[in-house]
């Protein structure tokens, strides 16, 4: 996994995903943390599901890369290793689930899961719930959640990783970069790019092709649309984006996007800010 922060700024996981206890079927943190900062690559016992409720976070395995919104959550199988990075200023609900409760045991890798307003009224519920309801009340939510995690719709839209060090540190560099550095336009060409990563242009295109099944443009170009997301449900207009992310017009965008995400941008921020209203301060 591509990781080229020191450890001293790393973060550590917390303790309640190594915690093994079937009479506790969920436990759960809150925490904060601020843009650009990381967790240790890490797995665990028990399976986790992270949400921002504020921000945007990134969660790196070996295979892939996805970018998460606040209008969905991440379900992290228990023993897959993973790192967390925040992309802004982040406030994350975290719930682990003991291991004797399987969950999603169809799918054997991590999954972007679409929110709902009854999975984010129990996780709140359930985060909060921690110092003010008993014991028993906290187990039944509990229940209810991992049940309602199992009805979570997948999308399955992510950014594909690779085994080579030279390619995931050039992954690395380009999902740390602020986005429009990764416009076709940018001074950062691939050539100097793949200098920094000590490989010539020939093998970094070689490498996006074979182990990403996709090219240098069209990656670049699906980290870009898969950023919009979040930027979209806070209410920035369709050809503000498209503008900002260096469409020729706001039609391609608008067709890039549906081919991605299977609605247009205007039907995605209305959806989403239909079924999750904002949070009351």
């Amino acid at each position: 996994m591509p990781n080229n922060v020191p450890e001293a700024t790393l973060l550590p996981p917390s303790q309640f995903a190594y915690t093994i206890d079937p009479s506790r079927p969920v436990l759960t943190n809150s925490r904060s943390m601020l843009a650009e900062t990381r967790m240790t690559p890490h797995a665990h016992p028990r399976g986790q599901l992270l949400w921002a409720a504020q921000g945007i976070v990134k969660v790196t395995s070996d295979e892939a890369i996805w970018i998460v919104p606040s209008t969905h959550a991440v379900w992290i199988p228990s023993g897959v290793m993973h790192q967390v990075q925040a992309e802004t200023l982040t406030q994350m609900r975290n719930l682990y689930v003991d291991p004797s409760f399987p969950i999603r045991a169809h799918q054997q890798g991590i999954a972007m899961l679409k929110m709902t307003p009854l999975i984010r009224e129990l996780i709140l519920r359930l985060v909060e719930g921690n110092t003010v309801l008993p014991e028993g009340p906290i187990r039944r939510l509990g229940l209810v959640l991992i049940d309602e995690i199992a009805t979570l719709d997948e999308l399955k839209v992510y950014l594909p990783a690779g085994k080579d060090p030279r390619l995931n540190r050039l992954l690395t560099q380009l999902i740390n970069e602020p986005l429009h550095n990764t416009l076709p336009e940018h001074n950062s060409t691939l050539k100097q790019r793949a200098a920094r990563v000590g490989a010539s242009v020939r093998t970094i295109e070689r490498l996006f092709k074979a182990e990403t099944g996709m090219t240098y443009r069209q990656w670049c170009s699906r980290h870009r649309l898969i950023s919009t997301l979040e930027i979209l449900r806070q209410g920035e207009s369709t050809s503000r984006v498209a503008y900002e992310l260096g469409y020729k017009s706001v039609s391609s965008f608008i067709s890039a996007f549906k081919a991605l995400f299977g609605c247009t941008p205007q039907a995605y921020a209305k959806q989403e800010n239909h079924q999750l209203p904002p949070l009351l301060p």
